[in-house]
């Protein structure tokens, strides 16, 4: 490897196009979205850069907090909640980006607050739009649609059972 790209400099690529250095790369992934240590290291190793380079790159990346699994779980899961999903999506999601257990453990731990609010708020949407629909295909339907946002099997049977009972009610 260069030392261009060992300092970040661009090299011209075999086609005359710009070849971007191991730190201009991993910046550019930064830029478009924060990432994950793992996620990062995978994809600067499938662009051709040797373990070692990216090892120092990513410690150098930490030291100047550009690269933050806590900051990246946290902001994550923020997401995660606001798009309605349950602790078992939002764990998968960072266990995927290779985030470590314990993080995983104390972020989930965090935002499973409020979560069987949020289950019921989902449910109580899919229960209005469920007019003509038998009770018991639309509880199963619900609960289906709850469990593939990660939330649990209890809660989703339960949100879905208040949900469908209130809309019951309204009628």
């Amino acid at each position: 490897m260069s030392s261009s790209q060992l300092t970040g400099n661009t090299e011209r690529g075999p086609k005359g196009g710009r070849k971007l250095g191991l730190h201009d790369r991993a910046l550019g992934l930064l830029a478009v979205r924060m990432r994950s240590r793992r996620e990062l290291e995978q994809r600067l190793l499938r662009a051709g850069f040797e373990q070692a380079e990216v090892a120092e790159e990513l410690q150098r990346l930490e030291a100047v907090d550009l690269v933050d699994d806590d900051a990246f779980a946290e902001a994550f899961a923020e997401q995660a909640v606001n798009g309605r999903k349950g602790g078992r999506a939002i764990a998968s999601g960072l266990y995927a980006k290779g985030v470590d257990r314990a993080t995983i453990d104390r972020v989930v731990a965090g935002s499973t607050e409020g979560e069987f609010d949020r289950a019921l708020e989902f449910a109580e949407g899919r229960a209005r739009r469920m007019h003509g629909v038998e009770p018991a295909k639309a509880h199963q339907r619900i609960v289906g649609a709850l469990m593939r946002r990660g939330f649990s099997p209890d809660a989703s049977r339960e949100a879905a059972r208040r949900a469908l009972s209130v809309s019951d009610d309204e009628e």
